[in-house]
């Protein structure tokens, strides 16, 4: 990985980066068939309700999780209260249709099956959802979701390790693998990607893929410039203030020897 995420200073290049992930996410590919990250019919259908349901899903929400209190070790409980958080995120009020967005309070309660789905994976063990991580990719942590490529990426691994070999998986794996700083990951997996597809078609895809990448790399090369110039600023600042608080209070010192 490109970032220590514990480290103050490039947790703030990451935000920079990743505040441009709506712009640089989808980059073409769908028009060849393969699929791009946050796309797709799958969405369309997925757990989405603008407009209504928006009860029914909240009743579901909450019979899940009187569930989960019964049973608090039970990973098919987490799931299904996973799901039914998910469900109740894209139902009524939480979603506009028109708009294809969350509100804040779908993105809450999309925030609260992301914390039910990192439960889910403590018990579940070695085989989770595939179903459940492919929700997870495609609405929780997707661009118009809580935009989390770095959950989205983990997610998407559980759903390819599952699943039958898949050009538009490794397509999605390979941006988003671009998008957390994980170029080598990024370029198996367009590897991958660029053999499952027609001979035809891989020029094209594999240029949109380079292309992406150099994009990510120009963005986190200019967030870093800018995080190390706020952080050179920040420094100098407090030099200047220490040395100046140093100064006023050596000068009542002097004065007083002087009058001795």
């Amino acid at each position: 990985m490109l970032f220590d995420l514990r480290a103050r200073g490039r947790r703030r290049t990451v935000k920079v980066v990743y505040s441009g992930l709506a712009v640089l996410l989808f980059i073409g590919l769908v028009f060849l068939g393969v699929g791009s990250v946050g796309g797709g019919s799958f969405l369309e259908n997925a757990g989405r309700e603008g407009g209504g349901g928006g009860k029914s899903f909240a009743a579901r929400t909450a019979a899940a999780k009187k569930r989960v209190k019964k049973s608090p070790n039970d990973p098919a409980a987490w799931a299904a209260l996973t799901e039914a958080q998910l469900r109740e995120a894209g139902s009524g009020e939480n979603y506009t249709s028109t708009t294809e967005t969350y509100t804040a309070q779908g993105k809450q309660q999309l925030a609260k099956a992301a914390k039910s789905w990192n439960r889910y994976l403590q018990l579940a063990g070695r085989h989770p959802s595939v179903k459940l991580a492919r929700l997870m990719t495609s609405l929780a942590f997707s661009p118009t979701g809580l935009n989390d490529p770095l959950s989205a990426l983990r997610a998407l691994q559980i759903e390819i390790a599952g699943s039958p070999p898949s050009a538009s998986l490794y397509s999605q794996l390979t941006q988003y693998a671009y998008l957390t700083g994980n170029f080598k990951l990024g370029d198996s997996a367009m590897k991958k990607m660029l053999a499952l597809l027609p001979k035809t078609k891989r020029p094209l895809a594999q240029a949109e893929l380079e292309k992406f990448k150099k994009a990510i790399e120009k963005r986190i090369r200019s967030a870093h410039v800018s995080t190390s110039s706020l952080s050179t600023t920040s420094t100098s600042s407090t030099a200047a203030a220490k040395s100046s608080s140093t100064g006023a209070a050596t000068k009542p010192s002097t004065a007083a020897t002087k009058k001795k």
